[in-house]
């Protein structure tokens, strides 16, 4: 499990497998390093994807499944392919967030409550009986073409000053963006791994991938 204390690199792999092969071999072990199966690498690859990336990695592994609906199955699914953590859309219906917490809690997984295209994620938690371990404010890789576009940190502190969960920070963050993640009161950052195709912000597979997630590292120390 997750430890509230420490502050966490989440690497979201969102291509095909060549990719995964390629790249996780390069990225150094670490505690405080998560592995993401991101959701257009999930429905490429199926839960088999998950699956090749725990064979590849011993540490925390997030299924972003962004489940909707159905959740006691899709927390099923996650946690026999090997992951320690999955994704429930805040915009799901209150019933599907319960549910999809309690079972996460129930096989001892990280429950994440991604609050994509949500305006007010208090309104969300507040309605739930089982509160999630992590919540996610995030910026949608469609939404970073958008002048004026930002992670919303100002639901950090007002988040924290009511529930006991840890914040995740996501989209288009490179260095820069990471040490604003941290500085508003973020405990994970997730950095997705792009390609010289891919138009938004990342870890870029031309670069030297274990030198650059020490950076990350050492940025949100």
């Amino acid at each position: 499990m997750l430890i509230h204390n420490k502050r966490y690199l989440q690497i979201a792999f969102n291509q095909d497998i060549s990719v995964v092969e390629r790249i996780l071999p390069l990225i150094p072990e670490s505690d405080r390093i998560i592995i993401e199966a991101g959701t257009p690498f999930i429905k490429r690859e199926g839960i088999s994807g998950i699956q090749a990336i725990k064979d590849s990695w011993s540490g925390h592994i997030v299924a972003d499944l962004k489940t909707s609906d159905g959740a006691i199955g899709e927390v099923a699914l996650a946690y026999d392919a090997g992951a320690t953590a999955a994704t429930v859309l805040g915009s799901s219906p209150t019933e599907t967030l319960n549910s999809f917490v309690q079972e996460c809690k129930k096989l001892g997984m990280n429950s994440m409550i991604d609050m994509l295209g949500v305006e007010d994620p208090l309104k969300v938690l507040f309605k739930l009986k089982n509160k999630p371990d992590v919540v996610i404010l995030h910026k949608g890789r469609d939404e970073e073409s958008t002048k004026g576009k930002v992670i919303p940190y100002k639901q950090v502190n007002k988040i924290k000053s009511k529930y006991n969960v840890m914040i995740s920070a996501a989209g288009g963050v490179d260095l820069k963006e990471a040490r604003s993640a941290i500085f508003n009161g973020a405990n994970i950052v997730v950095v997705n791994v792009v390609t010289e195709t891919d138009f938004w912000k990342g870890l870029e597979t031309n670069e030297d991938i274990s030198e650059m997630a020490r950076k990350f590292l050492s940025t949100i120390q």
